[in-house]
């Protein structure tokens, strides 16, 4: 990754961030995410594959449902096309001198919106060229872009589920141009995020048929990628609420039962972010893991929610026990292949110096580093496998292992029943949280 510095520094004073050790106390230098650090074969920055967020990076200005913006950006401006090209400068600046290789965006966060689909269409592609030669110039990839379908007042009711199919074709072209850049800035995924796919009521809502379209639109933007290009991964990211009150996308197994039914399962996988499971009734490594065990885990928005907060609070990762959690579902099931740990995550609204945005990404990826070890040496060591794997014993051989692989029918499996002698066993779980926290502080 080559430093970026457009014709001017935004970040002034800030200089590469570089790896210092735990014991450093520079508030702008890592501690634990050593990039060429090998971890069971592969470099940190291999099996992390961090991104920025474009849109709470760059375009989250501390602005609250309760107030107003709170944050100055310096490379503002009152044109619109001048605008997106100092952000955009700004941006690969702050991704070189992080150090993330990637990044991600909608397209009205880079390319300025307009009511005229024309005129949207030819900015959007020329602040892609913009895009592209930094990407050149810099080295830093697209991890995945998208569409914003759900903040323009036209998808009040929703995009590719909104009972009006004009809304649905003014959606079109936005997913299609999005598509059109991602391949000529080499995307490696492109998300689809239902913001607005859901309804409030079922007193106006015609669910069958809404799911069945929002299908077809996934279905043809599907064949449009490939057509022109795309290979990477189509992904969905699951969401229970917010700002509709009944998503169709849920969480990881109502999106995955979706992507199955509709036969697009060749195609998609989930984009799963930790604040989204959480505001589902789940942990982050559940919805992890419900995705790898249905080979659908393709990308992970990384963040954490407060849990004293009902909303999605997009916190920056800090909690190391959960992301040892999702390191050791992301370990066990082979890496995210071509996903990532994109930080959709913003500074508070009263961290308002520019810092701040180095120090919020410095910790978050510390926290992943620092997961990412603790998990390899939990893996290595086998034990909380050792302890799973003899919990369920009793099915690896003999009638258990006749029942797990269906070669016992329920009058055999009754039968059985009627005269067996069953033992009272521990699920020892103190016994286990004691032994993560021996990993996580010992």
């Amino acid at each position: 990754m080559q430093y970026f510095v457009g014709d001017q520094e935004y970040f002034k004073g800030i200089g590469k961030i570089a790896f210092e050790g735990k014991g450093s106390k520079n508030p702008l230098a890592f501690k634990y995410y050593d990039a060429k650090k090998m971890i069971g074969g592969k470099t940190m920055a291999e099996h992390l594959r961090f991104a920025t967020a474009y849109w709470h990076s760059f375009c989250a200005d501390g602005t609250d449902p309760f107030g107003s913006s709170t944050m100055d950006f310096p490379f503002r401006k009152s044109d619109p096309y001048a605008n997106a090209v100092a952000k955009a400068d700004a941006a690969f600046e702050f991704f070189t001198k992080l150090g993330t290789p990637y990044y991600c965006f909608h397209d009205v966060d880079a390319s300025p919106d307009s009511e005229d689909a024309v005129a949207y269409e030819k900015t959007f592609h020329k602040i892609a060229d913009e895009l592209l030669a930094r990407q050149k110039a810099s080295g830093v990839k697209l991890l995945w872009n998208t569409a914003n379908v759900f903040t323009h007042p036209i998808y009040m009711n929703g995009a590719a589920t909104n009972p009006d199919f004009n809304v649905v074709a003014r959606a079109a072209v936005q997913v299609k141009n999005s598509l059109d850049v991602n391949v000529k800035l080499g995307g490696q995924n492109y998300v689809f995020w239902g913001g607005r796919e859901g309804y409030m009521s079922l007193l106006n809502t015609d669910m069958k048929r809404e799911q069945d379209h929002l299908a077809r639109f996934l279905t043809m933007a599907r064949d449009y990628g490939r057509s022109i290009g795309f290979k990477g991964t189509f992904l969905i990211e699951p969401k229970p609420m917010e700002p509709t009150k009944h998503q169709y996308d849920y969480d990881a197994a109502t999106t995955i039962g979706f992507i199955k039914e509709y036969g697009l399962d060749k195609d998609f996988k989930c984009n799963i972010e930790a604040n989204h499971a959480t505001l589902a009734g789940h942990t982050f490594d559940h919805d992890l893991l419900v995705s790898a065990n249905h080979g659908m885990l393709g990308s992970v928005d990384a963040n954490q929610g407060d849990p004293i907060n009902g909303w999605d609070t997009d916190e920056f990762p800090t909690d190391v026990y959960a992301t040892t959690m999702a390191m050791l579902v992301i370990l066990r099931h082979g890496g995210l292949g071509s996903g990532g740990l994109n930080f959709d995550a913003k500074r508070r609204r009263n961290s308002t110096d520019l810092e701040d945005l180095f120090i919020a990404h410095i910790g978050g990826m510390d926290s992943f580093a620092l997961g990412l070890e603790v998990a390899h040496k939990i893996i290595d060591e086998g034990l909380f496998d050792t302890f799973v794997k003899n919990r369920y014993a009793s099915f690896d051989a003999g009638d258990g292992k006749k029942f797990e692989d269906g070669s016992m029918d329920l009058a055999s499996l009754a039968a059985i029943g009627r005269t067996v002698q069953i033992e009272k066993r521990s699920g020892k779980q103190e016994y286990l949280n004691n032994l993560m926290n021996s990993y996580l502080f010992g």
